[in-house]
């Protein structure tokens, strides 16, 4: 009689056929690449040079100087947006991601595109000095608005962090789609930060219309402010640009959309920033709500190319 040898005993430290990839050891996981996180430190930099132009808008800065302070800060928060696109760009093109760099990544982009954002919320959205009739109810909720805001950024980036974990089961398949789940976070930022350039550079001569302005914006902005932060953790679909290089090839609308998005730039300039971020997120609300519509009543799609299957939004 032969006795089998026993199998040897499994090595969770390799990876396993078709499963997710693990690292062999924790510092092999905790490894720092310098040019991918020399970026995130930078996304952090940003994000609290940000913070601080804040604080001296609202409480140190003569009048004079509030409006090119708030100014530096939208830029700062802009930056680090540029930051943190280019440090997983980086990491992917050289093959050097590890779980130090998306837990690292992630604290930047609280700070950055989380606690900056909501200050701008509480100091200049909704708690300017004169808003009318409405001045003390937005001073009562100026900050719970901006906590909230604050809060989906962090459950956003806390639920990417384990959706695209190696460690997880099934993750390989699961984050290999070109869309985020949710509003990403510094397209979040932007708007907010864009909204700050749109207010600090709408003036009308007409004495009447800047006070109505003044006086119905603040109540336009509030539900849209909840909006995005709602959407940030929502499974609404957003499309993703972490794709795009130089050998992308592109059909003649998107080209054209590009090159049309370039002339608003140029005529629009500091307003230009605000139409895209709202173009880009009620993008994602009107694909999803077609896909949505297309999904309860079929009888007007072609059954030979099916919509893919959505999640509830929230």
């Amino acid at each position: 009689m032969h006795v089998l040898p026993k199998p040897p005993p499994e090595d969770d430290s390799l990876p396993t056929p078709g499963g997710p990839m693990k690292y062999r050891s924790p510092q092999e996981a905790a490894r720092i690449y310098f040019l991918p996180n020399l970026f995130t430190a930078g996304n952090l930099f940003f994000g609290f040079v940000a913070i601080i132009r804040c604080i001296q808008a609202r409480y140190v800065a003569p009048i004079d100087q509030i409006d090119s302070l708030y100014t530096e800060g939208v830029w700062c928060i802009l930056l680090a947006a540029f930051c943190d696109a280019l440090d997983g760009r980086l990491a992917r093109l050289g093959g050097r991601e590890s779980l130090f760099g998306k837990e690292f990544d992630s604290i930047a982009d609280t700070v950055s595109f989380g606690v900056a954002p909501a200050l701008m919320v509480f100091f200049l959205i909704l708690g300017p000095p004169a808003y009318g009739d409405y001045t003390e109810f937005f001073r009562q909720i100026g900050w719970l608005i901006g906590f909230i805001y604050l809060l989906c950024v962090a459950v956003r980036l806390a639920r990417f962090n384990v959706l695209t974990n190696p460690l997880v089961p099934g993750v390989n398949e699961s984050s290999s789609t070109k869309d985020f789940m949710g509003l990403p976070s510094p397209a979040a930022a932007g708007f907010v930060a864009s909204l700050v350039l749109v207010m600090l550079n709408l003036h009308f001569k007409n004495v009447a219309i800047q006070q109505w302005v003044e006086q119905w914006l603040p109540l336009l902005l509030l539900p849209l402010l909840l909006l995005v932060a709602l959407a940030m953790v929502s499974n609404i679909p957003y499309p993703s640009f972490k794709y795009i290089d130089w050998q992308m090839q592109a059909k003649a609308r998107p080209f054209i959309l590009a090159i049309i998005a370039l002339v608003v730039v140029y005529r629009l300039r500091v307003f230009s920033f605000a139409i895209f971020f709202l173009c880009y997120i009620f993008y994602g609300l009107g694909r999803y709500a077609r896909r949505a519509w297309k999904k309860r009543y079929p009888s007007g799609t072609d059954e030979s190319t099916p919509e893919p299957e959505e999640e509830d939004a929230f």
